[in-house]
């Protein structure tokens, strides 16, 4: 995210059927070639054992736990409009994540698939744009 608070899509960097090992090691090679500041993880499905499975990897890596408590459609509908208001920006063509948010509606995807590159991009950018910024405070007793 820039100074202005417009957040670049860097990469679709999804990896579907590795095992758990082993995607662990490309979220954190990703993880270290971009730069970032954390690894966002939902923890509703198996989330314990992936934030486990990175810390194995990487035990220095900050992992953010996020559960779903509304359904995909819901969750995504405050990311559509960053987009809207263009505050969200791809670099370079993402053919396959584009494909999944054109293509997911109040049913999900026309292919009944979960619409696991689009849900990605829903926690990242939720955490990195919407969630309420925490600053350090003192509390005067």
């Amino acid at each position: 995210m820039d100074e202005n608070g417009i957040a670049y899509v860097l990469e679709d960097a999804t990896a579907p059927h590795l095992k758990p090992p082993d995607w662990a090691a490309k979220a954190v090679a990703l993880y270290r070639r971009l730069e970032a500041d954390a690894l966002v993880v939902e923890t509703n499905q198996g989330g314990e054992m992936a934030t486990g499975v990175i810390r194995e990897v990487d035990s220095s890596v900050p992992v953010i736990g996020v559960r779903a408590t509304r359904g995909k459609y819901l969750r995504a509908e405050p990311v559509s409009v960053l987009y809207a208001q263009s505050r969200v920006r791809h670099v370079g063509a993402l053919p396959e994540l584009e494909d999944e948010l054109c293509d997911f509606g109040p049913g999900g995807l026309t292919s009944g698939r979960s619409p696991d590159r689009m849900d990605a991009l829903v926690w990242a950018l939720t955490e990195l744009m919407l969630r309420e910024k925490r600053e350090p405070r003192v509390r005067v007793l």
